[in-house]
């Protein structure tokens, strides 16, 4: 279960600032139960949580058997959405440093690529392929998405040349029916998995996209799913306004009313750092629309307090700080005692890395309140599969929350196709 702790903010907001934004928040959620809300088009990423398709996971499951017996690496091709969220679960419930080599039974390395336009790191990416056994996972609707369409090129050709059944180890995931892998599975019989039309790709880990490099990586991703969709039960009907997912959108509504601009995303364990990457799209990419918004920026404490910290303490007082803790977080190694004591570190002995990790967090907390950071904590009970799928879903719920009570579309992006406009003007690409 997650459990929201918002004390941080009580100083921050009028004393009536919430009981006012009460009634929107509820309808701003009612709006994403009944599909009344702009967008709402795009809410599949709700509906494959209400009707599950069990048979799809098992599909997904034994395709990501016969990979995790075959491969040595597993290529993900994809940007944005693509990658971000299979990235960002693998990093929370995979070993910080894997035991042995895929023979040992650790399955396939999960590499990933078609996220940006390196030519250095696509030339060092086939040659860490060499002497391999390699699947390829390509990821995109259109299939003509510029960094993972110019990957795929290159690494199609290299899996054409150093394997007979190329065919066999290249799965495409994309549009049911358009786009240019499809019209590239008219030659190539490559296996194939849908993203649904109606589910964007910021909200699409939990589809294809996601699931099968999860599934490779040897997460059970039935676990992970039921955990979204549990989640997804409990905020299905009109919930109590109280309720953390909806709370969190009226905070951070509240908190730009009253002049914050920017959210930053904490966390103290570092396996938890790629749901930064994951949150960072989600909320920038639904919310900034309009001149509206809070600019998601992301943090990995305690590293980063030793750079920006001085600037959370005492920069421009426009930020507001969402922490993502974690209950049992495995740290239960011990603080040894020397007897020499030339550290200093003697009065910390006996104790936890937990506890000393939440007390990093509690006096920054504390500091950053002081400080003029409003700041609230969402606590996971532990880190696993269940509460991962969880996870995911409160904030997806509460963007579109938030995003209704900006008035804004939270389902649409228009303004990512003006760079790239711009840029393939410079490229002379044909019309």
């Amino acid at each position: 279960m997650l459990r929201l702790d918002a004390r941080n903010t009580h100083a921050f907001l009028a004393d009536d600032a919430l009981a006012k934004l009460q009634p929107t928040t509820l309808d701003a959620h009612r709006a994403v139960l009944d599909a009344s809300g702009a967008g709402a088009e795009y809410l599949g990423w709700r509906d494959l949580l209400l009707d599950p398709n069990d048979a799809l996971l098992e599909d997904l499951t034994s395709t990501a058997t016969r990979i995790r017996n075959q491969a040595d690496v597993l290529v993900c091709l994809g940007i944005g959405g693509s990658y971000l969220g299979a990235r960002a679960v693998i990093d929370a419930l995979t070993p910080y440093f894997p035991p042995g080599e895929p023979e040992g039974g650790r399955g396939p390395e999960i590499v990933f690529g078609g996220h940006h336009m390196s030519g250095a790191y696509v030339r060092q990416l086939l040659a860490h392929l060499e002497g391999k056994s390699v699947y390829v996972n390509v990821i995109s609707k259109s299939g003509t998405t510029l960094e993972t369409a110019l990957a795929f090129r290159l690494v199609r050709d290299w899996m054409e040349a150093h394997f007979d059944d190329a065919e066999d180890r290249i799965i495409v995931t994309t549009d049911p029916e358009r786009g240019a892998l499809n019209a590239l599975r008219q030659e190539k019989p490559y296996k194939k998995y849908v993203i649904p039309p109606s589910v964007g790709g910021r909200f699409s880990v939990l589809t294809p996209v996601g699931l099968l490099p999860i599934a490779v990586a040897g997460i059970d991703i039935r676990s992970l799913f039921y955990g979204a969709v549990q989640a997804c039960q409990d905020l299905h009907t009109p919930a109590p306004v109280d309720h953390p997912a909806l709370t969190y959108a009226a905070l951070r509504t509240g908190l730009l009313q009253a002049g914050y601009q920017i959210e930053v995303l904490a966390t103290f364990e570092p396996r938890l750092n790629g749901f930064g990457g994951w949150w960072q799209q989600l909320y920038g990419e639904s919310e900034g629309k309009e001149h509206k918004g809070l600019f998601p920026a992301v943090v990995q404490y305690s590293t980063d307090l030793h750079s920006l910290g001085q600037y959370m303490q005492e920069g421009q007082r426009i930020l507001m700080e969402t922490f993502l803790m974690v209950e049992e977080d495995g740290g239960d190694l011990l603080v040894p005692s020397t007897a020499a004591n030339l550290d200093g570190l003697n009065y910390l002995a006996g104790q936890t890395y937990t506890h000393v990790n939440r007390q990093a967090y509690e006096g920054t907390a504390k500091a950053h309140t002081e400080g003029g950071v409003p700041n609230l904590t969402l606590w996971l009970g532990a880190v696993n599969p269940s509460t991962v799928g969880e996870v995911i879903y409160f904030f997806e719920h509460a963007v579109a929350v938030s995003g209704y009570l900006l008035e804004v579309n939270p389902f649409n992006q228009p303004g990512v196709e003006a760079y790239k406009q711009e840029m393939f003007r410079l490229l002379r690409r044909p019309a």
